[in-house]
């Protein structure tokens, strides 16, 4: 068994970004910005866009931080988007998710200009990602990939079953797994709570990729000798005895499952670091489009 190590991949992904913009600097040339809107004080939210925040600084990216208090309307966040997609000092830019009930979260998603959607949300960048076009990949399954590329595992005639269908995550995963070329190249099945003799399905899977946010949801005897295992999942579970009060699970049951798999995410450090690496990456393309496009 060996652990597929997202806190490594991720820093030796930021330190290549970071030679790639002290470049950009030596040549004098305008370094990648990314911006994040987050709307409310939702805890979660706040930590996940500091730490985007110290990852741009970390690379030398310039970021901003647009807050926006929790009775904003949809009205105020549509105008702030419109601002974002025509400042052209900003390559990228994201709007945290969840959004309060007020606004229409996929109103809002659709909003962004394609080429500023590094989260890529977005449906032209889902369309085009779907047909093998060039976009802006999700950032976790971006980060999947990247894990799959970097540690060299097989996936060409692979069976990989995706658990969840979340369009931030199992959905694209499914499109991903089955495209031409590496990683991809797999013959993909995709669950959901729907699905029957789930068991029997993963037990055949050479790659499982699980994102339906249960904790442990994954058990040992539903998987085969030497299988892969991706956990997407991240979830903060009561625990008196640890001394946060909670403790961070995944979707797999790792313990268990570790002992019959051939690569395994841990969590934390496994695909949560690669995500926002992923963002950087994505950051620094539309910077690269940015600069082809005003050199046309």
């Amino acid at each position: 068994m060996k652990i597929l190590d997202g806190k490594k991949v991720s820093n030796d992904i930021k330190d290549e970004i970071a030679a790639e913009v002290s470049k950009m600097k030596q040549k004098g040339e305008k370094v990648p910005h990314l911006a994040a809107i987050i709307v409310g004080n939702d805890g979660a939210s706040r930590t996940y866009v500091n730490s985007k925040v110290r990852a741009c600084e970390r690379v030398g990216f310039e970021s901003t931080m647009v807050r926006m208090s929790s009775t904003t309307s949809e009205i105020e966040l549509l105008e702030k988007i419109k601002e974002l997609n025509e400042d052209d000092s900003v390559d990228g830019f994201i709007v945290q998710l969840p959004l309060p009930p007020q606004i229409n979260t996929q109103q809002v998603l659709m909003a962004v200009d394609p080429d500023k959607d590094v989260d890529g949300f977005h449906p032209t960048n889902f369309g085009k990602m779907s047909l093998d076009m060039t976009s802006f990949i999700p950032a976790t399954p971006f980060g999947i990939l990247e894990l799959l590329e970097r540690y060299d595992i097989p996936t060409k005639g692979k069976h990989t079953v995706v658990i969840g269908r979340s369009h931030i995550v199992g959905r694209p995963m499914s499109i991903l797994m089955g495209r031409m070329g590496f990683p991809g190249n797999s013959t993909v099945t995709l669950t959901h709570k729907y699905t029957k003799n789930i068991t029997q399905i993963t037990s055949q899977a050479d790659i499982i990729i699980v994102a339906v946010g249960i904790p442990h949801f994954l058990k040992a005897e539903m998987i085969k000798d030497d299988a892969v295992v991706i956990d997407v999942g991240i979830t903060r579970v009561p625990d008196e005895t640890a001394e946060k009060g909670y403790v961070i699970t995944g979707d797999a049951d790792f313990e268990n499952v570790k002992k019959k798999t051939s690569y395994i995410t841990p969590v934390p450090g496994g695909v949560g670091p690669m995500t926002i690496a992923m963002l950087l990456k994505n950051t620094l393309l539309a910077r690269d489009r940015h600069r082809l496009r005003q050199n046309l």
